[in-house]
Parts: C-alpha cells; structure tokens; sequence
C-alpha cells in the first residue's frame, strides 16, 4: 500500500460500468446529473475520478434508482469477459485468502483503496478502506464492495459460502434483504463496515485457480506495482508496507526487508543512507493509520490499538499523546467538531 501522501487522488472507473447500469434499468446521464459529474464522462476511453466523485458516482447512482438491492446487483458479476485484470489474477488464485490478498494488493494500480483482512481467533474481518476520503463513504458502494467479495469467493471456491454476519455501519434499513442476499445475520450501527468470515472460509482453495492465466497477467501487474513503487522513495515504501502488514501484529525490521526483498543488513544501510531509522518509520506509519482509523471509524480506541500492533490501548494513547499532545478520543471529538463547522458555515 503507498503512503497517502504519495498516492494519486484517482479511482479508475470500469468501462462496463454505464453498460450494467443501463442492464439495470438505469440512464447512465441520469446518475452522472444525479452524482453532479460531467455528463460526457462515461464516453471518455479513460474513466478517471477523485475519491469525492467516486463516492459521489455511487450517491447518484443510489438516488437515480428505487431499488434497495442496486448496489447488491451492481456487486455481482457472472461475465467473467468482463473482469478488469486484477478480478481476473484475483480469480485464478491459489484460495479465498489469495484473491483477497492479490485484490489488496492490485488494487494500488487503479485508486487509493485498501481491502484489508483482519484475523481474531477463528474469524477475518475484510474491511474497505478509501485511503483519502474526508467523507463517510455512501452505503451503496459497502453493498456493491460486499456483493463483490462473497460473490468472487462462492465463483472461486465453487460452493456457497456465506459470512458469519454482516456489520454496517448504517442504521437498521431493509435487514431482510441484506440477510437473505448473504444468508447471514446482518448487524447495523457497527464500528466498521465489515464482512466477518469463518477463518475455515477464507482458507477454502479456489476450484478456479488457474496457474497458466496467473503466470501470464500477475507478471505484468507486478511489473507495473514495481515501477509505481520505484517512483517512491524507500520511506514512503516502507510505510505503505507497514501499513499492510500492521493489522494485529508487530512487524520487525526482517518483516519490512522479507516484503522489500532486501535482506535485514541492506535495508538497515539504506535507512541510515537517509537519516532514518526502522522505528521512526513505523511510528509515522502508526500515526498515518490512527489518524485513519479515527477519522473515518467509531471502533472503540483499545479496538484501533490492536490494529495498530500495539501491545495494549495504554501504548497507544501514550504514543499518540507524543503524537498530537491530546488524547486520541480528545482528537477524535476536535476532528468532528471542525467538520461540523465547516459543513455549517458552506450551508
């Protein structure tokens, strides 16, 4: 994952888009006037957005439609020649926990998003993460990123999984859809948005792997995640990696090399070339995902300890009082404060 600061503010939207949306009952230039977005950008041969007009795209889309189930149908997909690249490598995958991994890691070549997968005892929790959103983003791109999750691992694995439970965020709203869309219990006003599974689930092998199509497309996209890495220096690098593998764990320097391909002694020289230190890198990246989780999550704050590799919430509120000189509840209340004023003085 790249450094927030180092990344591109810009989700590629997929060309097939305006065609399932017309399947769908739906104009195309009626959720674009909905969304506020240009009317002609659908025709572009590259479909390029911001954050704001991706989630915006998705509120038009929401408000150009009268089914509650739209984001649900926009999330499944059965026309495998419509898959981008990534969904194709995603796909053909060893298993479930593969795709998603590969899906993360892909993703860093289209927008500033994260599917992060957090494991606690015999459950995962997948997790979108919008990088670079000032913004709640809208309940209808949660069910379209849901939708797609379950469906990739039912097609993969060739059988019916099905989530633990669904946790959203929202307000209780149409929780018999939602439950038999995923055959699951569905629980509303949650920390996070999540999709919980089995750890047994995430495990499962995928009946669709397929070493001949992987051998020929996850080349190129590494090629290309490659040369978009080169053009960042080894801190932002190292950051964004720290930032992948912090969730629930305390990675050590060796980690940092194994994902860099360096070995423990190289990797040292070079933070020293630059003046910096392996610890000093990892409390940046802390400090960039605390403001993160804080921001853009109501997880309790012990909860966004344990995603941040702490030991205990103690760890954490001392660090981020170094940080920020204020605790991170006190932080996270100053934060809402503004942006209440902010939205009152545009109104």
């Amino acid at each position: 994952m790249l450094s927030s600061k180092a990344m591109s503010n810009r989700f590629r939207v997929s060309s097939t888009l305006p065609r399932k949306l017309k399947e769908l009952g739906l104009s195309p230039d009626t959720v674009l006037w909905r969304a506020g977005l240009p009317i002609g950008l659908f025709k572009l041969d590259r479909i390029l957005v911001s954050t704001e007009q991706f989630f915006a795209l998705h509120q038009g889309i929401a408000e150009a439609s009268n089914d509650p189930a739209i984001g649900l149908k926009l999330g499944i997909e059965e026309r495998v020649e419509r898959y981008d690249p990534v969904k194709l490598a995603s796909l053909s995958s060893r298993s479930f926990r593969d795709a998603v991994e590969r899906s993360s890691r892909y993703k860093q070549l289209t927008c500033p998003e994260e599917i992060r997968l957090v494991e606690r005892g015999n459950e995962c929790a997948i997790q979108f993460l919008w990088l670079l959103a000032h913004e709640q983003e809208p309940p209808l791109l949660v069910d379209v990123c849901f939708a797609w999750i379950v469906g990739l691992g039912q097609r993969g694995t060739g059988r019916p999984i099905r989530p633990k439970r669904i946790e959203f965020q929202r307000a209780p709203t149409h929780r018999d859809m939602y439950e038999a869309h995923f055959h699951c219990p569905v629980k509303f006003k949650a920390a996070q948005n999540a999709l919980i599974f089995s750890k047994a689930d995430i495990e499962l092998p995928f009946v669709t792997y397929n070493a001949d199509l992987l051998a020929t497309v996850a080349p190129q996209l590494e090629a290309e995640l490659t040369e978009q890495l080169a053009q960042k220096n080894l801190k932002e690098q190292a950051k964004g990696i720290l930032k992948q593998i912090l969730a629930g764990q305390r990675p050590g320097i060796q980690d940092l090399a194994r994902e860099l391909h360096l070995s423990t002694r190289t990797l040292q020289r070079r933070l020293t070339e630059q003046g910096i230190t392996f610890q000093q890198v990892l409390d940046e990246a802390r400090r960039e995902l605390a403001h993160h989780y804080l921001l853009h999550s109501s997880r309790e704050l012990n909860e966004t300890a344990y995603l941040l590799g702490y030991e205990d919430a103690n760890s954490f509120f001392r660090a981020f009082h170094q940080w920020e000189g204020i605790s991170p509840g006190h932080w996270r209340e100053l934060q809402k404060s503004s942006a209440t004023e902010s939205q009152v003085s545009l109104a």
